[in-house]
C-alpha cells in the first residue's frame, strides 16, 4: 500500500474512530499504559508519540512528564488529530501538541527523550525507513516502546466476526504478517530485524495481554463498524449487513457471560534504544 493509498484507509478510518473514540479508549488504555510503563517517561522529558489517533497515549505520557515536559502526537489521519486538538484542553494539560508529518521522510532533530506508540506503527509502507527516520528523532540513549498485536491466530476479537461473516460476502480481506497492517509485526524476528536494520539496538519483544471486558453490544460495535468488515458492508444492502449481523452475533455468543465479553487482546510489547 503506497502513502496516498494509505492516507486515503486512515482518512476513512479515522472518521470511524472519532465515533468510537471513547468504547476504543476504554478498550485500549491499559496497553496505553502498559507501553508508558515501558517507555518510562520522567517529569521534564520530550516524548513522541506515533499514530497517536485520538491522543490516549499521547496523554498518558504528557501527565508523566508534567507541565514542564512536553508530549508531541503524530498521525496520518486529519479527523483524529482534530479530535485530539479538541481534547487537550478538555484534559487540562500542558506541553501537548498534535501533527501530521510523515514518519519516513519527515526531518526530525534528536530531541525526544522517548518514542512510545499504541498499534501505531504497523503501517509504515516501508518500516526500516520509517524506524531509521524515527530514530533520528531520539536523543542518544532515547527510549523506543511500542505495542502491536500477536498474530491473527492469538485475536479471536479479528478473526471470529470475519469468519461468520464469510458466507455472506464475495470476498474478506486476508491478514498478511509480512506487510503493512494490523498484523503486519506479528512476527518478532521481523520485527527484531527492522529494528536492527534501522538502528536501534537493546530490543526487547514481551507478550502484552488485554482482557479488558466489554458489553456484547460493544464488542459486536468492534466487530461490525471498527473492524475490517466496516468498509465491506458499507458496499452492502441492508439484508446482506442483517445476515452478517446476526451471524457475527451468534459467533460471539459463546465469548459472552451475563452480558460481559472478554475477548483478549494479544499483542507484543517492544522496546529498544537509540
Amino acid at each position: 500500500m503506497s502513502d496516498q493509498d494509505m492516507a486515503a484507509y486512515w482518512d476513512r478510518a479515522g472518521r470511524v474512530w472519532v465515533e468510537q473514540q471513547g468504547l476504543l479508549d476504554r478498550m485500549y488504555q491499559p496497553i496505553a499504559r502498559a507501553v508508558a510503563d515501558a517507555a518510562d517517561p520522567r517529569a521534564g522529558e520530550a516524548v513522541l508519540d506515533v499514530g497517536c489517533g485520538a491522543g490516549a497515549t499521547t496523554f498518558e505520557a504528557a501527565w508523566r512528564v508534567g507541565p514542564e515536559g512536553r508530549a508531541v502526537g503524530v498521525d496520518i489521519s486529519p479527523a483524529l488529530l482534530e479530535l485530539a486538538r479538541r481534547r487537550v484542553g478538555e484534559a487540562g494539560l500542558e506541553g501537548v501538541e498534535f501533527c501530521r508529518p510523515t514518519p519516513e521522510t519527515h526531518v526530525f532533530r534528536a530531541e525526544f527523550d522517548a518514542i512510545v506508540s499504541r498499534f501505531g506503527v504497523m503501517f509504515f509502507p516501508d518500516p526500516v525507513a520509517a524506524f531509521a527516520n524515527l530514530r533520528t528523532a531520539a536523543k542518544p540513549g532515547g527510549r523506543l516502546a511500542f505495542a502491536c498485536w500477536r498474530g491473527p491466530e492469538d485475536n479471536a476479537i479479528a478473526t471470529v466476526p470475519l469468519a461468520a461473516a464469510a458466507p455472506f460476502l464475495p470476498s474478506l480481506p486476508k491478514f498478511e504478517k509480512d506487510a503493512p497492517g494490523r498484523f503486519g509485526f506479528a512476527d518478532p524476528d521481523r520485527v527484531r530485524a527492522i529494528l536492527a536494520a534501522s538502528g536501534w539496538r537493546d530490543v526487547v519483544i514481551d507478550p502484552l495481554d488485554d482482557p479488558t471486558p466489554v458489553s456484547a453490544e460493544e464488542l459486536l460495535t468492534m466487530s461490525l463498524r471498527v473492524g475490517p468488515l466496516n468498509p465491506i458492508l458499507a458496499g452492502q444492502d441492508e439484508t446482506v449487513r442483517e445476515k452478517v449481523r446476526e451471524a457475527v452475533t451468534k459467533a460471539l455468543e459463546p465469548y459472552v457471560t451475563n452480558g460481559v465479553a472478554e475477548m483478549n487482546s494479544a499483542c507484543w510489547r517492544v522496546t529498544a534504544k537509540a
